[in-house]
């Protein structure tokens, strides 16, 4: 304390210093939407932070500020992507709750990180682990928890054995649809393919 200065009060918010950057959130929004536009054009290879900041209207400086490379921001999109979960649907019934999970999944597979963002991310898990885990943090590890109390439920109620596997489950509920929307890339379902989908997944989950 410098002699002759008064402290301020209790719980005066303190002013940042001088010359300090503040990132406003605009920009960092700004940014982030010009990731998938990025990704979606020219993929991750060949994806830069010059051409992120021009899509954005910004400085390179400006992303540099919130992430180190193009990896780091990458990672951020997809854990802020994967933290967008949905409560487990709780319908009273084995095939409402999986026909309800795969007209959130129909959604969810048709948005630029699942239809084309992760596929090209998929190709460059192969050769960077920090990617793989990421990719698999937004794709697996949410739905593993949904898919699971859905089981639980479904055990509880006498419609599922125990033992029923939620990895299994998941595997064929979800799979057929993301191999019809992602890797087919099928640009609408047929009429009733949901409901067909949810039934004979319950039928294999109950055999």
């Amino acid at each position: 304390m410098i002699p002759g200065m008064t402290p301020p009060p209790p719980g005066t918010p303190r002013r940042a210093p001088a010359g300090a950057a503040v990132l406003r959130e605009d920009v960092t929004e700004a940014i982030r939407a010009a990731v998938f536009e990025e990704l979606a054009a020219v993929g991750f290879a060949r994806m830069s932070i010059e051409g992120i900041a021009r899509r954005a209207g910004v400085g390179k400086t400006a992303v540099y500020r919130r992430w180190k490379s193009k990896l780091s921001l990458v990672l951020d999109l997809l854990g802020a992507f994967a933290a967008q979960g949905l409560p487990a649907p709780a319908t009273g019934s084995l095939y409402g709750d999986v026909r309800a999970l795969l007209e959130v999944a129909s959604h969810a597979l048709r948005h630029p990180v699942a239809s084309q963002v992760i596929p090209d991310l998929l190709v460059e898990a192969a050769r960077q682990p920090e990617i793989a885990e990421a990719v698999r943090g937004a794709l697996l590890d949410g739905q593993q928890g949904v898919v699971a109390q859905v089981v639980r439920d479904a055990v509880a109620r006498g419609e599922l054995p125990e033992g029923t596997r939620p990895d299994r489950a998941l595997d064929l509920v979800v799979g057929p649809l993301y191999w019809r929307l992602v890797v087919v890339r099928d640009p609408e379902l047929p009429t009733g393919y949901l409901d067909d989908l949810a039934k004979s997944a319950v039928a294999a989950l109950t055999a």
